[in-house]
């Protein structure tokens, strides 16, 4: 009898609990029960004056709370926040109890870790941003792993901002430099985008990034260019979604010897040869450029070719010196055919150009970059990073 009547109250205290202990208005219940287990499920013990000990359970019902309407706009906006996968941000938000500021502050940690997760696997696509002033023109080449993500404002963004920073960077005299990433990756960036703000590294921006795309996004290298004391700098952007972001650069400087020289009239030409340069690929800026090594092999492989004919000797030798000339106009800035106007070279349209302005004009370098160039046969080689097309 004892022993029923020691069982009776709590079950009472049980089923009072039950009907009255709930508070829909805090998102949360309470149920508070007898036991002599932690380990049963979980709870803390208190007593209550000289009763006995009871087990506290605290049960938070906040998906119960919260409709799927609710849920739904939780999820959008952070989402909208971070830019996340959808699977990550609803993980985020119930594990968070749908504390939208826990989850972001959740997701961030775990965006971080992933981004150093992914940080070895092949980025081969991307964008190149370009800035430019009167003086100078800077590239860089910045990374991801997919063209969705390449096509994605906030990647743009950082982008432009890296390509902004670049420009400001104290490089040498010379009029052409590819500048070292590791010390632009060192300095600050003011960031202004609703989900990218605030001061930080150009490292944690990029790892930031990284977080929110879910790929492995990296900064490749950079390029700048000074405009020479006299003349022009030209730059021409292929594939470009919006102004300064694009696939394929070209960037070529004019040079004059009169100050007084129309600069309308140098750029609209120096606008039309940085885009010949992104089209017709070349090498060299002219002949005596072509080094030694390479025209050799180039020789060699011809000769090889013009053998295989079993023409006599004088003949192949006047068939290698036609294809090394053809060789020329494939590869070499000077010799190519203008896109423009292929009834002349690039020679030609200079110097018809000298007598127009009245001064000679001459190309002082010139510069041509791809996104993902190279890159696929350098992780296989375990090789240096190329330069780029330049001269």
């Amino acid at each position: 009898m004892v022993f029923y009547r020691g069982i009776k109250r709590p079950i009472a205290i049980i089923y009072k609990s039950l009907n009255s202990s709930i508070c829909c208005g805090h998102g949360y219940s309470t149920l508070t029960r007898y036991g002599n287990s932690i380990a049963e499920s979980g709870g803390y013990f208190h007593k209550h004056g000289n009763g006995p000990r009871t087990f506290a359970v605290s049960i938070r019902r906040y998906s119960a709370e919260i409709s799927s309407s609710e849920q739904m706009n939780l999820i959008k906006l952070l989402r909208e926040r971070t830019s996340a996968p959808i699977k990550e941000v609803k993980a985020a938000l119930v594990t968070s109890n749908w504390d939208i500021e826990a989850a972001q502050k959740d997701l961030r940690k775990r965006g971080i870790v992933l981004a150093s997760k992914k940080s070895s696997r092949t980025a081969a696509e991307g964008l190149l941003a370009l800035a430019q002033n009167e003086r100078k023109a800077a590239v860089i080449e910045l990374n991801c792993e997919t063209d969705f993500v390449a096509r994605n404002e906030i990647f743009q963004y950082l982008a432009l901002s890296l390509a902004k920073l670049a420009l400001l960077l104290e490089g040498s005299q010379q009029s052409f430099a590819a500048f070292p990433i590791g010390h632009l990756e060192e300095l600050k960036l003011n960031l202004d985008h609703p989900k990218l703000s605030g001061e930080k590294s150009v490292q944690n921006a990029i790892t930031e990034v990284a977080a929110m795309m879910g790929e492995n996004v990296k900064l490749r290298r950079g390029f700048a260019m000074s405009a020479p004391s006299l003349g022009v700098i030209s730059t021409y952007l292929h594939t470009s979604p919006q102004p300064g972001v694009g696939r394929i650069a070209g960037i070529l400087s004019l040079e004059v010897e009169d100050k007084n020289v129309s600069q309308d009239a140098l750029q609209r030409v120096g606008s039309e040869l940085a885009m010949h340069v992104v089209a017709a690929k070349p090498l060299f800026l002219t002949k005596e450029d072509v080094s030694s090594d390479a025209l050799s092999n180039e020789r060699e492989i011809l000769k090889s070719q013009a053998e295989s004919s079993g023409k006599p000797q004088i003949a192949i030798e006047k068939m290698v010196e036609g294809r090394l000339r053809k060789y020329f106009e494939e590869v070499v800035l000077m010799e190519q055919k203008f896109i423009v106007n292929d009834t002349m070279n690039v020679k030609t349209l200079l110097s018809n150009l000298s007598k127009d302005v009245g001064s000679p004009v001459k190309i002082g370098s010139f510069l041509r970059v791809e996104v993902g160039e190279g890159l696929q046969g350098l992780e296989a080689s375990n090789e240096s990073e190329p330069l780029a097309n330049a001269a």
